[in-house]
């Protein structure tokens, strides 16, 4: 493939200077035709022979042929008969027109005569006495020879620039192409699952963006791979640590081995792990829903305020049974959001916040309106996050080991969802944290006019 685009570059490029260079010969010839010798050089010339015959005596008729002959000019002196002076006078162009013409004029009056289909060839005539007779005295002016030099020059002037054009653009065309083929191995490295392969280049080019580019790619491929090999495992995990107790208790109560006063308690540990699994289920189908951008989103206007107590009385027994305390400041807000995807992340903040705060705690919920900003700010007096955490808390499966106990149950999906659904509606998520102290989930929300 590099090759074929080598070829058609290089093709492309020498056509398109031959295109050019016959154009500027044919456009050269015709210029050097019309303009300079028909008009100038030949006009001069003819001017001068004419000059000339005038003052040439009959007398000096034959040095004057011997000089012309030696200056490579073609003379013809013809008699009445038409017969010419010596042998080797041709009397090609000469025609009985011009003849009779010449006849018809003054004595000693000079004429020039157009070739047809020759316009590099004049002739210059008139008649003169010699030898005690009239005689007819042509002097040829060609150029045909002269152009065709000149001709000839021009074309191979601009053979020797498509000589030197086409040896130059194969060598630069072979070193962009040899670029591009470096990209094309890399890719087809990248097709084989090597996402560690990188190029390397200086340049500030287009040919440098395009392997920046491909190294972004590459970076991207390789940091994608990691996270599926990590959400394979970490699902692979999630999934089997309650499939094994599920396995283990039931084996237990299949061979007779828990005593009846037991068998309850047992059955609601397997009840428990497979409400884990269920929730597990539910929150990959939730991502997946979510990261192939075809979920159902349905924005409306709605009070923000009420949803958020809503929210509140939804999660009362989880606070109740904590005997927590929940401190509302609410002030009256519309937004415009799918209240059902906002309805799962306040679920999801107010659940964690009541989870991972002691007994007897408290969690305060602020609503307000910064500038064109809404912001929801869900504090808890917790067991907080430690700071080297914080960066990967949205993090798909991570969990941050120091802030759950062996009793906390979660499979590191929630808050990923969060942060799901608040960039789909173009808003932020924030979070600020210390160990022993609580944490501070702050929602910020694009404020929207709307009619109430």
């Amino acid at each position: 493939m590099a090759r074929s685009l080598y070829l058609k570059f290089v093709f492309t490029f020498i056509s398109g200077v031959m295109v050019s260079l016959f154009a500027s010969y044919f456009i050269a010839t015709v210029f050097f035709h019309d303009n300079i010798v028909y008009q100038d050089r030949m006009e001069s010339t003819t001017n001068h022979v004419i000059e000339l015959l005038d003052i040439v005596e009959g007398e000096q008729l034959p040095r004057l042929l011997e000089l012309l002959d030696d200056l490579s000019v073609d003379a013809v002196l013809l008699n009445e008969s038409y017969q010419t002076y010596t042998d080797s006078m041709s009397i090609e162009w000469i025609t009985d027109e011009m003849i009779y013409a010449i006849r018809n004029q003054a004595a000693e009056k000079t004429l020039t005569f157009p070739v047809e289909q020759h316009p590099s060839i004049r002739l210059v005539g008139t008649m003169i006495e010699f030898e005690g007779q009239q005689q007819y005295l042509f002097i040829i002016i060609d150029f045909e020879q002269e152009l065709l030099a000149f001709q000839t020059i021009i074309f191979l002037v601009l053979l020797l620039v498509l000589l030197i054009g086409s040896i130059f653009i194969a060598l630069v065309s072979r070193y962009f192409v040899s670029s591009i083929q470096s990209v094309t191995n890399a890719a087809g490295q990248l097709a084989t699952g090597d996402f560690t392969v990188r190029l390397k280049t200086n340049k500030k080019d287009e040919i440098g963006k395009l392997t920046k580019s491909f190294n972004q790619l590459a970076t991207s491929l390789s940091n994608m791979e990691k996270v599926r090999e990590d959400f394979v495992s970490n699902v692979s995990h999630e999934i089997q640590s309650p499939l094994t107790s599920i396995k283990g208790y039931t084996r237990a109560l299949k061979d007779g081995l828990v005593a009846a006063e037991e068998q309850k308690e047992y059955l609601e540990v397997i009840y428990q792990e497979t409400d884990r699994l269920s929730r597990l289920s539910d929150n990959l189908l939730k991502m997946a829903s979510l990261d192939s951008e075809h979920h159902p989103y349905h924005p409306d206007h709605y009070r923000l305020d009420e949803q958020l107590r809503r929210a509140v009385l939804a999660t009362e027994p989880l606070w109740q049974e904590k005997e927590m305390k929940m401190e509302l400041r609410l002030t009256q807000q519309r937004i415009y959001a799918d209240q059902d995807l906002f309805e799962q992340v306040w679920l999801n903040l107010i659940t964690n916040a009541i989870k991972y705060s002691e007994p007897f705690g408290k969690v305060i919920i602020d609503l307000d309106r910064e500038d064109m900003n809404v912001k929801v700010k869900i504090t808890d007096e917790g067991i907080g996050i430690p700071k080297e955490e914080l960066p990967y808390i949205f993090d798909r499966f991570y969990k941050v080991d120091k802030a759950r106990s062996s009793e906390t149950k979660g499979n590191g999906l929630g808050l990923s969802i969060v942060k799901k659904i608040v960039t789909l509606h173009q808003a932020s998520i924030d979070v600020e944290s210390k160990i022993e102290e609580g944490s501070c989930f702050i929602v910020t929300i694009p404020y929207t006019e709307s009619k109430k």
